[in-house]
């Protein structure tokens, strides 16, 4: 049945319930982000630590109290131009000498007695002090972010996979419970591998809140609020980045960090008791025709929104016997899973193209926020220009998407992101530092928008029954282009230019997928996989403005049901023209009997081929 013209409005369409549940659904994805870029303080490495001095390798004629603190820094550790001082050797002097000038022969060692380290944005400790995971641990930082990134990829797979199957309510419940579980496991977290692995869990856990929460406020919308909906949920992301620093400095440890980033989630294991502020979609029961349930949902939303349905619901046209009648009483739930993709041509492209875009809109923040570090090297320069700039981009996503269409903006992101990465790469060493400084941000607030859009795309054009599984796919991409800077990392950044190159070319060559994408402005969300192949992609310059006709590839044509009351209609049409007298090719009647009945009629002919027989 068609959900949204014949079912959502009858049950209030977006009425005061539903805006309900929708407020609701935002608090999970701010929860979901403060414990996503909480890792950011996690594996920050101080700008200035260096080795713990060591007496055991000064001369036994050292006294501490003839020199200042500097001094004695000065005469223990090595000075590296440009770096200050070197944060991974000491000095060894002979045992029997009295010189401590340049002069005298001293040997560089590796560090003896630990590390000392200033404080981390605002934290004392985090996991990188407090394991002192530098130098030749250094590869160990970015291990974690990717394994951290790697679970984040698992869970949108397959949590989000199990929200076709199980629904959203209870794969959100599954989510937050063991994500709550794994957040306070991690406070406790004795060693690095502990800290990974709970981490990875945790990620993949928190990408099961993300996506249950997302699509589930997206398919209790109408069209007309759909967007808004979606890009408020952002900003309350946004809040979560904002808060965080001010968060740390109250915090000062990274376990007490933890725990307060864990304490939301714990808040919404309330939604286990209060089903009304997170109840399931209607739309995924009927999708998967679980008809009493969906009976059940209507009538609740029905009555929650103000609408009295129950003598209109129950009367002669109405609207459960009508599910009724194309369901079937006997109706089984139906199930899909994501790998039903291999056998659609449509769904599978789009869901390629928009996995390619949010992979590039991902990965290439990277090369924007390197410039701003070489730009500046304080910490909150970086990250509050970061976080501004996704603000501005909710915002202009708002104010451009629902006037411009989804594809004409995606378009100019991609175009806009393309441009600015490129002319960093050809002009970076002839501009100033503030033309850098400019593109950096305009390449950085368009790729972020390029990944915002490029989500709310996808869950568009994705059918209601894969609605999960295709969304965790296309957001998984983007977690693979966020785990690449972390390779440039563990390479010690060796391989930037290739990776600036390589992304830059994925931006020029989206420009081109972009054209195939159809356009999901004001119109239902396809609910099957046959809606979902039914989409068109509008041609690029529209010279009819009722024409958005076109298909994505050339497909076969649907064969014509038979509908039996068309057939009489057709057949009583058909016998009322041949039977008017104005007609040329009218048969006539005969005014008088025939001279022969139908059995002599039949002998004479019988007879007739006897004799040309013999």
């Amino acid at each position: 049945m068609d959900y949204e013209n014949k079912i959502f409005p009858h049950t209030g369409g977006y009425g005061r319930y539903n805006r309900i549940v929708v407020v609701f659904s935002w608090f999970p994805n701010f929860a979901a982000m403060l414990n996503l870029f909480s890792d950011v303080f996690y594996t920050l490495i101080p700008d200035s630590y260096h080795c713990r001095p060591d007496p055991k390798l000064l001369p036994s004629t050292f006294l501490l109290s003839n020199f200042s603190t500097q001094g004695y820094l000065n005469l223990t550790i090595p000075w590296v131009n440009g770096s200050g001082f070197s944060h991974c050797q000491l000095y060894k002097y002979p045992s029997n000498t009295s010189d401590f000038s340049e002069n005298v022969p001293r040997e560089k060692v590796s560090c003896t007695q630990g590390w000392e380290y200033p404080p981390v944005a605002g934290l004392q400790s985090n996991f990188v002090t407090e394991w002192n995971l530098v130098c030749g641990d250094y590869w160990k930082v970015p291990v974690q972010h990717i394994s951290f990134m790697t679970g984040w990829i698992l869970g949108y797979i397959f949590l989000g996979t199990l929200c076709d199957w199980l629904g959203r309510r209870r794969a959100f419940l599954l989510s937050i419970s063991l994500s709550s579980l794994f957040g306070v496991a991690v406070c406790l977290s004795s060693s690095p591998v502990v800290f990974l692995l709970l981490r990875l869990s945790q990620g993949a856990t928190l990408a099961g809140v993300l996506v249950s929460s997302y699509i589930a406020r997206l398919e209790l919308c109408d069209p007309p609020h759909r967007l808004m909906v979606a890009m408020i949920s952002g900003f309350f992301g946004v809040l979560a980045e904002l808060l965080l620093p001010g968060v740390a400095v109250l915090c000062r440890d990274w376990p007490v960090l933890q725990a307060v980033a864990t304490l939301p989630l714990l808040l919404l294991l309330s939604y286990w008791c209060c089903a009304s502020v997170f109840p399931e979609s209607p739309r995924w029961l009927l999708a998967t025709a679980q008809i009493p349930q969906v009976k059940k949902s209507l009538q609740e939303f029905s009555t929650r929104n103000g609408i009295c349905l129950q003598d209109e619901i129950y009367s002669g046209e109405n609207l459960l016997p009508e599910i009724d009648s194309v369901y079937g009483e006997d109706c089984q739930p139906i199930y899909h899973s994501v790998l039903e993709l291999r056998r659609t041509r449509v769904i599978w492209k789009n869901c390629l193209i928009l996995s390619f875009t949010l992979f590039i809109g991902t990965g290439i923040q990277y090369c924007f926020t390197r410039n701003l570090h070489s730009y500046s090297t304080n910490f909150y320069f970086s990250y509050f220009l970061r976080v501004t700039t996704g603000a501005v981009g909710c915002i202009f996503i708002c104010l451009s998407v629902n006037h411009f269409g989804r594809r004409g903006i995606l378009l100019l992101s991609a175009i806009i992101t393309g441009l600015s990465s490129l002319l960093l790469l050809a002009l970076t060493q002839y501009l100033r530092g503030s033309l850098v400084l400019l593109l950096s941000v305009v390449g950085l607030l368009f790729s972020q928008g390029l990944a915002m859009l490029s989500a709310f795309f996808a869950s568009e054009v994705m059918p209601t029954v894969i609605r999960g599984g295709c969304f965790g796919l296309v957001m998984a991409s983007g977690c693979v282009g966020m785990a690449a800077s972390s390779l440039m990392e563990l390479q010690n950044n060796s391989g930037y230019f290739l990776h600036h190159v390589i992304f830059a070319s994925f931006a020029v060559l989206s420009v081109l997928c972009i054209m195939l994408l159809p356009e999901s402005k004001r119109k239902p969300l396809p609910d099957s996989l046959k809606e979902g192949e039914c989409q068109r992609r509008p041609p690029l310059f529209l010279s009819q403005p009722s024409r958005d006709n076109l298909p994505l590839l050339r497909t076969r044509r649907p064969l014509s049901e038979y509908n039996p009351d068309n057939y009489s209609r057709l057949v009583s049409a058909t016998r009322k023209m041949l039977t008017k007298d104005n007609l040329p090719y009218r048969t006539a009647v005969p005014t008088h009997p025939p001279l022969l009945s139908d059995s002599d009629t039949q002998e004479q002919e019988n007879e007739t081929q006897r004799v040309i027989a013999s």
